[in-house]
């Protein structure tokens, strides 16, 4: 057959033959805006997908990176580092406590998490407990789409193609208080399924749990998060039993939530700690696992030892991305970023509120800093149960100018931090006449 040129790529869980047929191909972007190639503009609602943290076209960060691009592009990652690492490192255990003193870069989240999870194996064994392999995680969460980062994913979506995944996975229920199957408060169901853990490390057999990974926010899931009081517990079910905690905070970190780490609303930190997405604000591929002293102290030794992390990846650490996380880093000290997050955050919050009078199909509004969801109650209008109300609330906003990202049930948004009161009223508004359409 004779393809169309964008029918010779392969766009992200898109069915090309559709996509083809519509193509929805963005040309340049400035702020929060982008233009497709016929010359329509957008709000990017959802930040590229949570990543564009400091917006398109941030002449803070081209110019730092045009800076190293006349200096250094490349760096031998298996003889050596570069300055923008060394520096990029540095910043980021400033900004973290105490005990995080090691970062490992890689270049997106997958692979970060799939660090944490290679490093948390290779510790137990390195510490005297080489039979300790298995990982908890959650169903609903999704932790990257390497083969290990998406067998400890708990989307069934995602994972039934390539089944069957990665031995040792094992998977316990999510703290989804607002779908709990028990019917408990929230509360309630913060306690039953952090309880969970420790129960299950207990029938696997606490000889041979490695780690436990969570998301702190989950997304899939659909927006939600426990309190405090689950992470303290399962902090202390992991210190119990000789299990390495693991945040994956690659959309959470970064200012997402209204703090640099949602850790820090927790209160309660890791042994490892994943980031990514908005850590480059988009302008080179860049993610880090962030490591304890705890877990990092057992790859340090003499060369004959053989210690060290046994992984890495052929752009991990590169300068121009690096070079990119210093500046967004400078940009977002320079520009107050946080408490602006923290200013208009609660204001999209509200303006999604507002909608609710006007759409009764509107069952609830949650978020957190610049991270909402607006959740529907299923269309039945045509007396068939429909399942797809955000998806179909998704393509209609495209045609209104606003890029959201769209669930069965559920339309959510991340737009780039940098932006205004308007802005957000602009977007609300584009939200409306999506739901509109659909309703």
């Amino acid at each position: 057959m004779t393809r169309k040129p964008v029918s010779r790529l392969m766009v992200d869980f898109q069915q090309m033959k559709d996509f083809s047929e519509n193509p929805f191909v963005v040309d340049h972007a400035e702020g929060i805006y982008l233009w497709d190639d016929q010359g329509r503009q957008y709000i990017d609602g959802l930040a590229g997908v949570f990543v564009v943290s400091v917006g398109h076209n941030n002449m803070t960060v081209i110019e730092a990176i045009m800076e190293q691009l006349h200096r250094l592009t490349f760096a031998p990652p298996l003889a050596s580092t570069n300055p923008p690492a060394i520096q990029l490192a540095e910043r980021i255990s400033q900004l973290t406590p105490p005990q995080f003193n090691v970062v490992k870069f890689a270049s997106g989240g997958s692979e970060a998490v799939e660090a944490a999870i290679k490093m948390a194996r290779q510790y137990q064994k390195q510490t005297g407990h080489p039979e300790k392999f298995k990982v908890i995680a959650t169903y609903g969460s999704y932790h990257g789409g390497t083969l290990g980062a998406l067998s400890a994913s708990g989307v069934e979506a995602r994972r039934t193609t390539f089944e069957p995944m990665m031995g040792g996975m094992v998977h316990v229920h999510p703290p989804n208080f607002a779908h709990c199957p028990l019917r408990l408060d929230a509360g309630q169901c913060a306690i039953s399924c952090v309880l969970q853990f420790e129960e299950v490390i207990r029938r696997e057999g606490p000889e041979t749990v490695a780690a436990v990974v969570v998301e702190p926010v989950m997304n899939v899931e659909g927006l939600v998060w426990p309190p405090a009081s689950y992470f303290q517990t399962l902090r202390e079910i992991c210190d119990r039993h000789n299990v390495v905690l693991i945040y994956d905070e690659v959309i959470t970190g970064f200012g997402r939530t209204g703090t640099l780490f949602y850790a820090e609303q927790a209160g309660v930190w890791p042994d490892i700690l994943c980031t990514g997405k908005g850590m480059s604000g988009g302008y080179a591929p860049l993610a880090a696992t962030i490591v304890s002293d705890k877990v990092a102290d057992a790859f340090w030794g003499e060369t004959q030892a053989r210690v060290q992390f046994n992984a890495g990846h052929t752009f991990a650490g590169n300068p121009l991305a690096c070079a990119a996380g210093l500046a967004v880093l400078d940009y977002f000290e320079s520009r107050q970023l946080l408490a602006h997050v923290a200013e208009v955050g609660p204001y999209l919050g509200q303006r999604l509120e507002s909608l609710k009078p006007h759409f009764p199909a509107i069952t609830d509004v949650r978020g957190l800093g610049l991270w909402w969801g607006v959740e529907f109650k299923q269309d039945n209008t045509s007396g068939v149960a429909r399942s797809d109300i955000g998806r179909r609330i998704e393509r209609a906003a495209r045609e209104r100018g606003l890029v959201v990202r769209g669930a069965p049930d559920m339309v959510s948004f991340g737009p780039p931090l940098i932006i205004t009161r308007e802005q957000i009223d602009e977007m609300v508004e584009r939200l409306a006449l999506a739901i509109s359409d659909v309703l």
